[in-house]
């Protein structure tokens, strides 16, 4: 019986599909969010995202994953108060070799290309200032069918989700203790 414990104190099942290989060829969805669900990230107005400047770093280390793991290539994002929605491709197939140098090794999983986003903010954010910012432990992740229509209706629902931040479950207004 494979016993994951969670800071060696409780019992936590991990979330993730057993049976699949996470640095496989594929789409893949996620959600990060703010310990606590604090609104660091900027806020909701009228339907559309404002950035804090939390939120502005989170983008751009965003947009520098692929520069660190060369067989992420970014789809969609939407950073939202105390959370984000992504979506990254991973291809290992992609042209490996630099400047005619020996090709390097680009097989990295779902759980190292978003430890890393995870760290790198955090480290900058830190260093802005910001100490109490952090993120909740895990993240959340759907493998997407690899049918146009199923990734068509996730990245729906990251370029709309702003909207419906007033209904959204992540929203502290809607958080019932």
């Amino acid at each position: 019986m494979n016993h994951n414990y969670f800071k060696n104190k409780y019992l936590v099942n991990s979330t993730r599909l057993p049976s699949h290989d996470y640095s496989a060829d594929g789409f893949y969805f996620f959600t990060i969010c703010i310990k606590n669900r604090k609104c660091f990230l900027g806020e909701v107005k009228r339907g559309i995202m404002g950035l804090s400047e939390i939120g502005c770093m989170v983008y751009k280390y965003w947009y520098a994953l692929p520069r660190h793991y060369p067989n992420c290539i970014l789809d969609e994002i939407i950073v939202m108060p105390n959370h984000l929605h992504a979506i990254i491709k991973i291809d290992n197939h992609l042209d490996q070799s630099r400047d005619g140098a020996c090709p390097v090794s680009t097989r990295h999983s779902l759980s190292n290309i978003v430890g890393s986003l995870k760290s790198a903010c955090t480290k900058h954010i830190h260093q802005s200032g910001h100490s109490n910012f952090s993120w909740q432990e895990r993240f959340y992740d759907h493998i997407i069918k690899l049918d146009s229509e199923s990734l068509d209706k996730i990245r729906w629902y990251i370029k709309y989700n702003p909207p419906f931040w007033d209904r959204d479950r992540n929203n502290p207004i809607n958080i019932k203790i």
